[in-house]
């Protein structure tokens, strides 16, 4: 059984097309990492939420999470918000491990690729 699980973390949005890519996004990690498993949570306006995955993933034997922000800087969201629900989820499932990565569009590689995909747009107009 897994007992590790990798959160993805976004905004959420009302129109569910929004969430396809974070569902490429998931099986594309999950198929790299088939020990662990691999989720998705929202801050807000979508399904499972944060708190709520968590608890899911506790009361079905995980004892790690690592949460990653995806969203591309650290605004309010990653900076305010993201915080207080961790310091939270932290007190509530005090048992678990959980860790936070900093927000893929902070990562030097992730920078990288989004240039090289821009760079590349320019050859396909």
């Amino acid at each position: 059984m897994n007992t590790r699980a990798l959160i993805l973390f976004g905004h959420g949005a009302r129109d569910a097309r929004w969430a396809a890519p974070f569902k490429r996004l998931q099986q594309i990690v999950q198929q790299q990492l088939p020990d662990v498993t691999v989720t998705l949570a929202f801050l807000e306006l979508m399904p499972p939420q944060l708190p709520e995955l968590v608890e899911q993933l506790e009361e079905g034997g995980h004892t790690e999470a690592t949460i990653v922000p995806v969203f591309f800087g650290q605004g309010g969201h990653v900076l305010r918000d993201l915080p207080l629900i961790i310091e939270k989820l932290r007190q509530d499932h005090a048992e678990m491990t959980i860790k936070v990565a900093g927000a893929v569009g902070e990562d030097a590689d992730v920078l990288n690729a989004v240039a090289t995909y821009c760079v590349a747009s320019l050859a396909r107009q």
